[in-house]
């Protein structure tokens, strides 16, 4: 049946109207009290009745069981050993500062600003790879089986940068280290997000976006410590090798994610995961949740067998909701690379050595410090707040912090031409200046743009939610690539003060396309944030359904 013979028939015998919501009130329903018709379809009104039911789309969040809102120990094993790919990517993030102060000439030569530039693209550059091949290849692997090749191929990254010689080897080991860190980066979120009950979903996956800031804290701490060894920065990237083999060990106690079990119609494994998720529901309510999830995956998989590779992309171009959904994942993944951020987890130590800090690597980890913090902060506030409401409150502050660094920079560099000059004695408060300017730059980012955007999975359906993740990924590596492959010659083009100043013009972009086109998305089901993009992209709709929402969680918690 189509959707609208299916919104528009007959109800079957099964009485629903004690259970149905309706259109305006959207009552998450017990699972002890839902029926299922002879379609197997779950009968709801999330955007209104003619959207009852959405082809390979049934509401697993409409399902509540007992323990819905609790974490349980089993979760909270399986996200952190899931989110050891985000330490990889963090520490691999901030190892290159520390490591393009101190290479010297250990690769023949003195390393010129191009080829720090090609250095540290290369792994972005891996990194748009990987990103592209991780979600199609999830889809038929399995989430798990992608996590152990990004570990396995990270450690062999790592080791040829350690053990190089020369630029092009450097290059190459960077750009295997890459591919490693596009797979882990597309898939963990995307993993933690479907194992994830809908209501702690947001904060979960961020758990990921705090391991990857701590990797980033635990890089500038090593760095700062072999900053005066001889060839310490063969150790700074031959370290990265452990977390990997650490998760590569853990990785066989990982559970695959239930809705790939039930594309492979295994239902016994799907309900023993979903039983440890939610350890206080009854095994009827674990049932009917089951039996939820499988319609939809059914429906997803028939979807899938019927369109090819090609097909599912055509489809997320041409169906509305898929394409604005695509449109969602990848504005929010170009807003957080267009905003400057990772130049300074690439350049931070260049940069400050510059300023005269003596040392640069140590002040770096003050960055990394701040973006650890806010990450934590960000995993208090982002469910409770809102996604949305957290987006346009964090990118002002960025804005001014961005315009007080240009306009800083611009005073710092008087005396030199507007340049900043290696050697030069600039004075040193003015360089401090610039530092607090860009700690609340970089507190505003971490509390919003910085983690936000990897939780792009919950956008799109699940028939192409790997392929619609894989290509926002690409989206975010592109943007990466650009901003790390011409960040020194951006300032030596139009000074550093302009370069800052113009990735503040970016983030005024961001929010503009964040006010009049991102939905609230926090406290949703995956399937009702889909719904949202059915005729449009749902701003005011999100905002009044999460109102809702949150309107009958307070009754229902006065009522007990």
């Amino acid at each position: 049946m189509t959707r609208n013979e299916i919104a528009h028939s007959p109800k079957s015998s099964t009485d629903y109207s004690n259970h149905s919501p309706s259109t305006s009130s959207h009552q998450p329903l017990l699972a002890d009290d839902v029926e299922l018709d002879d379609e197997g379809q779950f009968w709801r009104a999330t955007c209104g009745e003619e959207n009852a039911v959405m082809e390979g789309e049934v509401d697993e969040g409409m399902i509540v069981v007992e323990g819905e809102e609790t974490i349980t120990t089993f979760v909270w094993k399986l996200v952190f050993a899931a989110a050891l790919s985000g330490l990889l990517f963090g520490y691999d993030t901030a190892a290159i500062s520390g490591v393009l102060v101190t290479i010297n000439d250990d690769l023949g030569n003195v390393l010129t600003d191009w080829e720090k530039e090609a250095i540290t693209s290369a792994t972005t550059f891996g990194a748009l790879l990987g990103g592209l091949l991780a979600g199609g290849l999830s889809d038929y692997t399995g989430r798990k089986l992608v996590i152990v090749l990004a570990d396995i191929v990270f450690v062999l990254g790592s080791l040829v940068q350690a053990a190089c010689h020369s630029v092009n080897i450097m290059i190459s080991g960077r750009f295997v280290v890459g591919l490693g860190v596009g797979l882990a980066s597309c898939i963990v979120p995307l993993y933690i997000g479907e194992l994830a009950p809908s209501k702690t979903r947001g904060r979960l996956v961020t758990i990921n976006a705090v391991v990857t800031t701590f990797g980033q804290v635990v890089a500038y701490g090593i760095g700062s410590i072999l900053q005066h060894v001889p060839s310490g920065w063969r150790w700074i990237v031959g370290l990265g090798t452990f977390p990997a083999i650490v998760q590569l060990l853990f990785v066989g106690f990982l559970p695959e994610s239930p809705r790939i079990l039930l594309l492979r119609s295994d239902l016994h494994a799907a309900h023993q995961i979903l039983s440890r998720v939610y350890p206080l529901a009854t095994p009827h309510q674990i049932d009917r949740k089951l039996n939820i999830m499988r319609r939809s995956v059914e429906q997803s998989k028939e979807l899938s067998r019927r369109t090819t590779f090609g097909e599912k992309l055509r489809s997320l171009i041409e169906i509305g909701g898929n394409r604005r959904a695509l449109i969602i994942g990848c504005g929010l993944q170009i807003s957080q690379q267009f905003s400057g951020f990772n130049t300074l987890m690439y350049y931070s130590a260049t940069l400050f050595a510059v300023l005269g800090f003596r040392n640069a690597t140590l002040v770096g980890m003050m960055v990394a410090l701040i973006n650890f913090a806010f990450t934590l902060v960000a995993l208090k506030i982002v469910d409770p707040v809102g996604k949305r409401t957290t987006m346009l409150t964090t990118l002002p502050v960025m804005i001014v912090a961005l315009i007080m660094v240009s306009f800083f920079l611009r005073v710092l560099t008087t005396t030199t031409g507007g340049v900043l000059v290696e050697g030069a004695d600039y004075p040193m408060t003015i360089s401090i200046c610039v530092l607090f300017s860009m700690l609340v730059y970089v507190a505003g980012y971490a509390t919003g743009l910085g983690n936000i955007p990897w939780q792009q999975g919950e956008l799109f359906r699940l028939e192409v939610r790997g392929i619609g993740t894989s290509i926002s990924t690409a989206t975010c590596w592109t943007g990466n690539l650009i901003i790390a492959g011409t960040f020194l010659s951006l300032m030596n083009a139009i000074t550093p003060s302009g370069a800052f100043g113009l990735y503040a013009f970016f983030c005024i972009l961001s929010w503009l396309f964040c006010y009049y086109l991102y939905p609230e998305t926090s406290g949703l089901s995956l399937e009702e944030v889909s719904c949202l993009f059915d005729h449009g992209f749902g701003v005011v709709e999100s905002q009044r359904l999460r109102r809702e929402k949150q309107e009958k969680s307070r009754l229902a918690e006065v009522d007990r």
